[in-house]
């Protein structure tokens, strides 16, 4: 059976993390992802992380698999002029440039729809296309920064920290591509493309969107708690005779069930602890309570009598977990310089038309010559002028 998105041509421009994190969601499932790299520099990702033989980074080759790659200068006129023959056929650009740069270059939604009205046109950026903040450069630190992500995460009564990853990129990615499959569902029933404005900080503030809910309920300011959580409790981690657990209390009928289960059934309609309301008011007394109770098992102990906790793994761990093994949550690539590459697979599955990985991630400029001839009709002398006028480089 055909794959969802099959018939669906994007043309990316996006560097980085946020935008092709969005295109290889598409990719996974079908969509034909045309990756556009500025000649000669290429995407800056492709120098960040660890080095891979024959020059490639694995975080490049695992981000942008399933996608062809082609190399143009977009400031030269024919540069421009083989953009939009390339929207022309396409059904999505993505991209993720500072906000106005394609505008600045005569490449802008605007220009691009005046020749495909079907076009559906991405832009991420850290702040959105219009507001006093458009202009500035951001990166996921800086959004995490700025969101008050980073002022909530962290150790109670310590400094905020980022999150161990780039969730204001990836978030941003998961959205734009939310966003298309809007877009495109629309164009099925009106032939019309639309411009989507993707936000980093936008989507910071979804995230943390029950915090700010509750800030403007009751004023009182979020500030770093641990692992704990302030609207249910106990949800945070503990330390056993062995090693630390993570404990997710989520309804009172569960906190029925886990006071006997741990030895302390009077804690269970206890006045000061029977609803989660009164737990929360009063937390002082309540972990320091349970953090004794865990500590007079093993980890091992407490699993077996299958609370709702999980173990505190590290990546290598998760790697190596029996139910990563038994879903193959990683698959395996070959990759023409790197070798075989592991990585993880799609996330989402369908049980009629499941996403995959089918092809390694391209080497800079690797699909430019086929991609030319295949979507545009060019001969090969046409693109030999190209590539001798400094327009495209690469195959």
């Amino acid at each position: 059976m055909r794959l969802p998105l099959e018939d669906v041509t994007v043309l990316d421009l996006s560097h980085a993390l946020a935008g092709p994190f969005c295109s290889t969601m598409l990719a996974d499932f079908g969509a034909r992802v045309i990756k556009l790299e500025p000649r000669g520099a290429g995407d800056i990702a492709r120098a960040w992380g660890t080095p891979l033989p024959g020059g490639e980074t694995a975080y490049f080759v695992s981000l942008h698999r399933n996608k062809q790659g082609i190399e143009v200068d977009l400031k030269h006129p024919d540069g421009k002029a083989l953009f939009f023959k390339l929207a022309q056929r396409a059904d999505v650009v993505l991209e993720n440039y500072r906000t106005g740069a394609l505008e600045r270059l005569g490449l802008s939604y605007e220009e691009a729809r005046t020749r495909n009205p079907g076009i559906i046109y991405c832009s991420v950026s850290g702040f959105g296309q219009d507001g006093p903040y458009r202009d500035r450069a951001a990166l996921d630190l800086i959004l995490q920064a700025e969101s008050g992500m980073i002022s909530v995460t962290g150790e109670e009564g310590g400094r905020g920290v980022r999150c161990g990853t780039s969730v204001a990129d990836m978030t941003a990615g998961m959205y734009a591509a939310f966003g298309i499959m809007l877009a495109l569902r629309v164009k099925e029933k009106t032939g019309r493309g639309q411009a989507i404005d993707v936000s980093m900080l936008e989507g910071q503030m979804s995230l943390l969107g029950t915090m700010i809910g509750g800030y403007l309920a009751d004023g009182e300011l979020p500030v770093p708690m641990g692992t704990a959580y302030k609207a249910l409790l106990p949800y945070q981690t503990f330390r056993t005779k062995t090693r630390d657990l993570a404990l997710a209390v989520g309804s009172e009928k569960l906190w029925q069930v886990f006071c006997p289960a741990i030895g302390r059934p009077e804690l269970a309609n206890d006045p000061r602890y029977r609803r989660n309301v009164d737990r929360a008011k009063n937390r002082a007394t309540l972990i320091p309570l349970l953090q004794e109770v865990f500590l007079t098992k093993t980890y091992e102990e407490w699993e077996a009598i299958f609370l709702p906790f999980g173990a505190i793994n590290n990546i290598e761990q998760v790697v190596n977990h029996p139910q990563v093994k038994a879903r193959a949550s990683l698959v395996e690539m070959n990759h023409p310089r790197a070798g075989k590459v592991r990585m993880v697979g799609a996330p989402v599955r369908l049980s009629e038309t499941p996403g995959s990985v089918r092809t390694p991630s391209p080497m800079l400029g690797e699909h430019t010559s086929e991609v030319l001839r295949e979507l545009l009709g060019m001969s090969a002398a046409e693109v030999d002028a190209l590539r001798g006028a400094g327009v495209i480089g690469g195959r």
